[in-house]
């Protein structure tokens, strides 16, 4: 299956999604072909969740020959990605090459990396900018971030996301790498969601960085190291 139940997350395992990651992974990878690449990927997981989350009806269609039945995939229209910014720009991207009528929502969130992380485990999270759409019932919302770490800003983010609508049909964090930690942080504070990522990595290092990880996704994606 190309999405496989992990416990406490589940994990695209297509070939093309691990090939792109290995990709990225690369130290020689240079911008333009990082940014990419994680478009790819985030068109690779669009395609993902459309078969293993959504449904599709019967519906009667006229050929040039005669009519007959075909499948359209439910729920397209009904579709929200929340960019939490900024390493999930061109992730983002890629996911609406799969959702092209998604709505879309904005959250601006930073973790104190001078602070440190606490006791817990966690870091300070800042959030400076929230803009989400009405989300219903019937929706499927992705909150995207290519690397889930601590869990804490992910944890951040779904504060609003939750606080600011009823129940939707489908909530998935998705991310490209995750560690444990912040898997089962996550998941603890918002047992609701759905964790989808495209590797579960061994572990965070004291500075809160996933290993072996990809480095810095918005300063590779964006060039601003």
């Amino acid at each position: 299956m190309p999405i496989e139940d992990r416990g406490d997350a589940y994990l695209v395992t297509h070939a093309l999604a691990k090939d792109t990651l290995s990709r990225l992974r690369d130290v020689e990878t240079e911008q333009v072909s990082f940014r990419k690449g994680l478009v790819k990927l985030g068109r690779i997981c669009g395609y993902e969740i459309i078969d293993g989350r959504m449904e599709t009806e019967y519906v009667e269609i006229e050929t040039p020959l005669e009519a007959t039945m075909g499948e359209r995939v439910k729920g397209l229209d009904d579709v929200v990605i929340i960019n939490v910014l900024r390493a999930a720009t061109p992730f983002v991207e890629g996911l609406l090459k799969a959702f092209p009528r998604a709505r879309q929502g904005v959250i601006s969130a930073s973790r104190d990396e001078e602070a440190g992380r606490d006791e817990n485990g966690t870091f300070p999270i800042t959030i400076d900018y929230v803009k989400l759409p009405e989300i219903t019932e019937d929706d499927t919302v992705i909150v995207a971030d290519p690397m889930l770490a601590t869990g804490s800003t992910m944890n951040a983010v779904l504060e609003h996301v939750v606080a600011n609508s009823t129940d939707p049909e489908h909530l998935i964090v998705l991310s490209a790498v995750s560690a444990p930690e912040g898997l089962l942080r996550v998941s603890e504070a918002v047992p609701e969601a759905d964790l989808l990522t495209v590797a579960i990595d061994d572990h965070l290092d004291e500075n809160g960085f996933i290993v072996p990880g990809l480095g810095d996704a918005g300063d590779r994606a964006f060039r601003t190291t």
